[in-house]
């Protein structure tokens, strides 16, 4: 380490912004797709500030320099198309790169197919995977990122992705090393196993030669419910504490924003949170046919939720992961901002004509985004001082902008700490960052201290949030507190929401391109225009209207922060919480290209949008001790120890069909009144005796919308409700002449009491 790193060592930690996902022309799909100019060595020059060519040949430059990356080509045939092609390569010469050469359209169809499929079938290539030719690209890969890797000012991670995609479901990995001196000598792909748990005991062998790396996952909303399973793992084993550790100790991070969209939430899993519609892509890779994706398991926040579920249930907490963000650009170079915005998957999006009307592999580009960003908090900027960081998950990441956030809990955090110039300080010797573990409680409640600063050059902030789950009895919730807002606004008394921050945005205000003039070549000159402006470029008021992109920063704040106290807190409930900040509302990249090309805005994307910052969370786990207090529910097994009895088909017949029932949550109390038709559909009409309002959502025995009928079978001793594509069952057994409901996704528990006492309607 130079001495000019060690004197940038801050013990109370900086955020440096980097790249955790991109790849370039060494990757097999990305030469596919136009990428054939670039590799490595440019991702790196980009990321530093430097100007290179897109795919299609126009300059691309990054709008503020990052502070580290980490290239992260596709393990699986990695370098190997893009050596077939290139006549001074000896690899051009052997007979198999005959069937990689693209000459014509037809040939990046063909190409893409036969390894893509190579992969999904798991029949591999044997003549790309010899380390002659894997192992040679692999090596110069890593002498690529030492020579980028400068401490104190740049950090270049050796890094790769391990691209699972079994039956077109997303269960990529990247894989980051500390040290690029102790990399072995070939990267573990997809094609030596698909299955996660493969990778992991890889990487366990990996560190026990002390060579340490970690893995964070990415696309978990296109990884069709698989990416955070509960109850078997991709082997068909059941899921147990040593999966669970397995898991920790190797996938400490995930990424929760990148170009395909943003994988925190959907509204389907919480339509309560009105800020969930934000950047939604629902997509199979490869777009089969007649498959519709699950979407329970495919999201964060509720990997989240059931993490807490299993913990209460089994003891043991699979999903106490970190956030970034990344890109998945197949273009070396990344945009993350939407007036600079140039698609991510080469000739397939690089025009705006191209991106706002294209359906490519079955995904409409309209739905891409700019890319996702990571920030780091770490004493310096070296690969040791950032790796260790991202070990302990103190990450944060934007969904492109430069917002800087920080998070703290404890419960010694003074409401007014944040006024002291040393309160970050104090925070670190009080307190816990994000990423990190609330210790047991012994008196008081959990506070957490919170603050977020705008990017110069973005919108200016609405609010920040923190958003909490907890479970109880095998159900889990969740809420969604705004804790500081920008301006004069107050809760509502009626429905206790924050009004909106307003909305500047005038899309008649955003400059058309001039005529004769290239979108990108118009995208580059306002890229252009920020950077000019150097660390001065935003005073207030000033962005939006001044770079003609159709909104004023005249609404929100600069800065936000406050220390805020859970009123909800029960001492013998798992929990966790983390920090998300919004921007005010700014034009989505659609609406600008649109308005540049003198189109409208297109009408099956968002005109604007919030960006937005999220922190990795802060988890609260009670003591064995504490957990005692809290109400103990009641299990199946409790139930079966007592003599219940599990009803059969015709007996659950019975007792629903062409009956309306009370179904209490036991948990929550609410008493729910439910039909269940003949016909095969089934209603919930009312919550604690009272019309549901339309759209009204309940934790129940049949969680989703209410007011509107879904689909129901009684099969196996189960009644099989479908809901997003995912089926829920739940068995009912008797007792006595009392009958309970036990719901698959409540680990064991029968929190719900049904009342068959009603008249048949």
């Amino acid at each position: 380490m130079t001495a000019s790193a060690l004197a940038q060592a801050n013990p109370e930690r900086e955020a440096f912004f980097g790249e955790t996902h991109v790849h370039t022309g060494w990757s097999f799909d990305a030469y596919i797709f136009g990428n054939t100019m670039t590799g490595p060595a440019e991702a790196y020059a980009y990321a530093t500030g430097e100007p290179i060519r897109h795919p299609l040949g126009y300059t691309i430059k990054i709008d503020t320099p990052l502070d580290w990356m980490g290239v992260t080509d596709h393990s699986e045939y990695v370098g190997t198309v893009r050596l077939a092609n290139d006549p001074s390569s000896p690899i051009s010469k052997l007979p198999i790169a005959e069937k990689l050469k693209v000459r014509t359209k037809a040939d990046i169809q063909r190409v893409y197919l036969w390894l893509g499929t190579s992969m999904i079938d798991n029949k591999p290539v044997k003549e790309l995977l010899v380390p002659e030719i894997a192992g040679t690209v692999w090596k110069e890969n890593n002498a690529i990122a030492d020579r980028y890797n400068k401490p104190g000012t740049f950090t270049a991670f050796c890094a790769y992705e391990w691209t699972s995609t079994p039956n077109n479901r997303n269960m990529h990995r990247n894989v980051f090393f500390k040290d690029c001196a102790k990399v072995p000598p070939m990267p573990f792909s997809s094609i030596d196993s698909t299955n996660p748990e493969d990778l992991w005991a890889w990487m366990d062998g990996q560190r026990k030669a002390r060579n340490e790396l970690l893995a964070i996952s990415h696309n978990a909303n296109l990884s069709d419910g698989h990416m955070f399973p509960t109850e078997v793992d991709e082997k068909g084993r059941p899921i147990d504490a040593a999966w669970a550790e397995s898991r920790l100790r190797n996938e400490r991070l995930s990424e929760i924003k990148q170009i395909k969209g943003q994988s925190e939430t959907h509204p389907f899993l919480f339509p309560n949170d009105e800020f969930a519609n934000f950047e939604v892509l629902t997509y199979l890779l490869g777009d089969p046919a007649g498959r519709i994706p699950h979407i329970p398991g495919s999201y964060i926040r509720q990997a989240y939720k059931d993490g807490l579920s299993m913990q209460g249930a089994r003891g043991y907490n699979p999903y106490k992961f970190g956030l970034v963000g990344g890109s998945d650009s197949h273009n070396t170079g990344v945009p993350y901002r939407q007036d600079n915005f140039f698609g991510g998957h080469a000739k397939n999006d690089g025009t705006a004509q191209v991106r706002l009307g294209n359906v490519f592999a079955g995904l409409d580009t309209k739905f891409e985004n700019p890319a996702g960003l990571t920030g780091i908090w770490a004493e310096e900027n070296t690969r040791a001082s950032l790796f260790e960081a991202m070990q302990r998950k103190e990450t944060f990441a934007t969904s492109g902008p430069r917002i800087k956030l920080r998070f703290f809990g404890g419960y010694d955090l003074a409401s007014d700490m944040q006024r002291d110039r040393d309160w970050v300080k104090a925070a670190y010797a009080r307190a816990v960052p994000m990423g990190g573990d609330l210790p047991p409680i012994t008196a008081g409640r959990p506070t957490f201290a919170v603050w977020a600063v705008k990017d110069p050059t973005s919108g200016n902030l609405d609010r920040v949030q923190i958003v909490k789950g907890w479970s109880k009895n095998g159900q889990s919730f969740e809420k969604v507190f705004d804790v500081i807002w920008s301006g004069e606004r107050t809760v509502s008394e009626v429905d206790g929401q924050l009004p909106p921050v307003g909305n500047t945005v005038d899309v008649a205000a955003i400059e058309p391109r001039p005529q004769g003039t290239s979108v990108e070549a118009r995208v580059e000159r306002i890229a252009e225009d920020v950077r000019t402006r150097g660390d001065e470029r935003a005073p207030a008021g000033s962005v939006g209207e001044g770079m003609n992109l159709g909104y004023r920063n005249s609404i929100g704040a600069v800065e936000l922060k406050t220390v805020w106290t859970d009123p909800e807190f029960e001492p013998g409930v798992d929990a966790f919480y983390y920090a998300r900040v919004l921007e005010i509302p700014t034009p989505r990249w659609t609406t600008i290209q649109a308005r540049q090309l003198g189109q409208q805005p297109p009408a099956n994307v968002a005109a604007t949008l919030q960006e937005r910052a999220w922190s990795s969370p802060i988890w609260y786990t009670p003591s064995a001790e504490v957990r005692k207090s809290a109400s103990q529910g009641q299990t199946v097994t409790d139930l079966v120890q007592r003599g219940a009895k599990a009803l059969t088909d015709d007996e659950i017949k019975a007792l629903i069909v062409s009956k309306t029932l009370n179904v209490r949550n036991t948990v929550t109390g609410q008493t729910f009144t439910i039909i269940y038709a003949a016909s095969g559909r089934r209603l919930i009409t009312g919550i604690d005796g009272v019309a549901p309002e339309p759209g009204e959502i309940g934790d129940v025995l049949h969680s989703g919308e209410i007011g509107a009928p879904a689909g129901y079978e009684i099969k196996g001793g189960k009644i099989i409700t479908t809901l997003m594509n995912s089926p829920y069952e739940v068995a009912v057994y008797q007792l006595g002449n009392k009958y309970y409901g036990a719901r698959s996704n409540e680990f064991g528990f029968a929190n719900y009491e049904m009342d068959v006492s009603p008249t048949t309607p």
